[in-house]
C-alpha cells in the first residue's frame, strides 16, 4: 500500500472496529499521522475511560509515523480555513489536510464532509466508509 495520512476519524474507526476500519488498516504499514490528530485520538480514548498509560500503549502500538505540527503545517492549516470552514472542518481536520498536501499523499478519513473539499486544495481524499 502507498503512504497515506490518517485523520483521527480513520484511527478511531480502527480502534473501535467501526465500518471502514479494514480500508484504513491497509495503509497502516506506511501510515502517517499529525501530532494534532494523535492528540484528538488520545482525548477520545480518555473520554471513554481509558487511563493515560494505556492510551500511550495503544497509540504507540499502532506503529504509525507521527509528524509534528510545525510552523509550516500551522500556516498551511490556517490558509485552509477559508475553503474548509463552510464544510465544518476543524483545526484537526485542517492539520491533517495540510500534512497530506505537504506529503503529497492520499488522506484517509471517515468524514464524508471532506468529499466537498476543493480538489485543488488537497491531495487525494479517501473516504474509508
Amino acid at each position: 500500500m502507498p503512504r497515506a495520512v490518517l485523520d483521527a476519524s480513520a484511527l478511531l474507526a480502527v480502534l473501535y472496529r467501526e465500518p471502514g476500519s479494514v480500508v484504513v488498516e491497509r495503509y497502516f504499514a506506511q501510515g502517517i499521522v499529525s501530532s494534532v490528530n494523535l492528540s484528538e485520538v488520545a482525548a477520545k480514548l480518555s473520554d471513554r475511560g481509558v487511563d493515560s498509560q494505556e492510551v500511550v500503549e495503544i497509540l504507540s502500538g499502532l506503529g504509525l509515523e507521527v509528524r509534528e505540527f510545525d510552523t509550516e503545517l500551522a500556516l498551511m492549516a490556517g490558509a485552509l480555513r477559508k475553503v474548509t470552514r463552510p464544510l465544518g472542518l476543524s483545526l484537526g481536520d485542517r492539520a491533517c489536510l495540510a500534512l497530506g498536501i505537504a506529503e503529497g499523499t492520499p488522506i484517509l478519513t471517515t468524514d464524508r464532509a471532506w468529499t466537498a473539499v476543493p480538489i485543488e486544495t488537497a491531495a487525494e481524499v479517501v473516504i474509508a466508509r
